[in-house]
């Protein structure tokens, strides 16, 4: 016989297998897409293949939220397991970039349920006094995935084949399922509630047309076109009407009301804000590693490494200091760090040296980790367990967009910044060489960079290095105002022997 203890020990092993393999997917993904479009053509159309997985994740966590507190973590949890990795069978079985695009969708349905009814099922089974030592662990993994993905992406890709990409995932869920399947046991009893269909469809609608406006505007159509307008548009339009019908209906899928405590509030509002300042540094330190410094796409991940050991660090410090000190207090430390670490990073040059920048990489990463574990259990700390789910997927879904939003904006800014650097530089040669190209890929490969002349290598190091510094420079924005938002929060922290219900 096994026993209680071993239980819950099989039981947070399945659930960090499954928050693992939903957090890792894309970064894998987006790190093998160049082979993937090699072999699947559809150069035009690649960016639905990310579009896709992100629309279905982040329009399915506050709907499968909401249905975890009406019928049970359980069997929504393991619904969102399946659903995974029959997306990620079909998904290495694909032969067209659309067939990929409908497939990871499929899978995109299933990642929206896993994380966040994975924290909050952990805030079910545990007491308060070991909670913060779980959401610790937890923000640990969120935090190594976002590194370890693009790492895992390029070896597979490299040395095995994109189809392992996606099965890859097959034996982690397996795994989670039979842990999770046989060792998990909930309370039968659950609050009846009516389905918000009318919310559901709306909050879809609205979600589908932001993200799919953020990812195609600039690339495949132009900002000001009738297409991206038109889903600006739609994105508004069904936004206000979702809110009129949540605030109207009896059951929510978000519910507005839990916005009136002022710690769900706060922690929520700096969660979106340290999402997108997260993705700044996460994305532009590896291009400035490989692109100034030089080097494989493989070799550049591995430079973030010292980021991901500070937050893993500071997730677990700040799981444990949840029972000694207030959630406001532990992300008033965490701010001033973040801060300052993305200060930090806005004065590389190319001549900062290798050591330098991976100090600034571990302060940086260090200030963030924080907020993997604090502000997932400060969402949920005022709510009973018939809104726990609720609570946690808000939360994730407002961090989510967070994440999506900085990367359209950082990405807008870098590029134009560099397209206006370059120009700059070769200003004075006439025109610009004809093996240079405004695509920051002429240096990024290295077979490419060593056919290019010194000093033009140089000037184009120099506006790619300042491009970079500027956009973190705006990154610095986010950091501020989630620092500014902290504020927000109330001053309450795990308490033992006393459980928060619902007023």
């Amino acid at each position: 016989m096994v026993d209680q203890k071993s239980k819950l020990g099989f039981v947070v092993a399945g659930l960090l297998l499954g928050i693992l393999m939903a957090s890792m997917d894309n970064t894998i993904v987006v790190t093998a897409m160049g082979t993937i479009v090699g072999d699947l053509g559809g150069l035009d159309s690649f960016v639905w293949v990310v579009s896709a997985y992100m629309v279905a994740e982040m329009a399915g966590m506050p709907i499968f939220g909401k249905l975890s507190d009406m019928f049970g973590r359980k069997r929504f949890f393991i619904m969102g397991l399946i659903l995974f990795m029959a997306g990620s069978i079909l998904c290495a079985t694909a032969d067209s970039i659309t067939q990929l695009s409908i497939y990871r969708a499929i899978q995109g349905i299933g990642g929206g349920a896993l994380v966040p009814i994975a924290f909050t099922i952990v805030f079910d089974i545990f007491p308060p006094e070991k909670r913060g030592k779980m959401g610790g662990l937890f923000g640990a993994v969120f935090g190594l995935s976002s590194i370890f993905g693009p790492l895992i992406g390029a070896y597979i890709t490299d040395y095995i084949s994109w189809h392992w990409v996606f099965l890859i995932n097959l034996p982690l869920g397996i795994l989670a399922l039979v842990l999770v399947t046989f060792f998990y046991y909930e309370s039968k009893q659950h609050v009846q509630q009516k389905i918000d269909w009318w919310g559901a469809i709306t909050l879809v609608g609205a979600v589908v047309c932001l993200m799919f406006a953020l990812e195609l505007g600039g690339k495949k159509f132009d900002w000001d076109s009738s297409v991206i307008l038109g889903l600006f548009a739609g994105f508004i339009g069904l936004s206000l009407i979702f809110i009129w019908v949540e605030k109207k209906v009896s059951d929510p899928i978000i519910s507005f009301k839990m916005f009136q405590k002022r710690l769900f509030a706060g922690s929520t509002l700096v969660a979106l804000f340290y999402g997108a300042a997260f993705m700044a540094a996460t994305v532009y330190i590896p291009i400035f590693v490989q692109g100034v410094y030089g080097g494989s796409a493989t070799n550049s991940g591995l430079i973030l490494l010292p980021m991901m050991l500070g937050s893993v660090v500071s997730a677990q410090l700040g799981g444990f200091l949840t029972t000694k000190l207030s959630y406001r207090n532990i992300m008033f430390f965490s701010g001033v760090i973040t801060i300052i670490g993305m200060f930090l990073l806005t004065t590389l040059t190319p001549e900062t040296k290798r050591i330098v920048l991976t100090l600034y990489m571990i302060i940086t990463g260090f200030g963030v980790g924080f907020s993997f574990s604090v502000l997932g259990m400060a969402s949920i700390h005022n709510f009973g367990t018939e809104q726990r789910g609720s609570a946690t997927s808000t939360s994730n879904f407002v961090r989510s967009l967070g994440m999506t939003i900085g990367i359209t904006i950082f990405g807008m800014i870098q590029k134009n910044v560099f397209s206006n650097k370059m120009e700059d530089a070769f200003k004075g040669m006439g025109s610009m060489p004809n093996n240079v190209s405004l695509d920051p890929n002429q240096i990024l490969n290295e077979q490419a960079r060593t056919q290019i002349p010194a000093e033009i290598l140089d000037k184009i190091t120099t506006s790619l290095s300042s491009s970079i510094v500027q956009t973190f420079m705006w990154g610095l924005v986010p950091a501020v105002l989630a620092f500014l938002f902290i504020f927000v929060m109330s001053k309450e922290r795990m308490v033992f022997n006393k459980e928060k219900k619902l007023d």
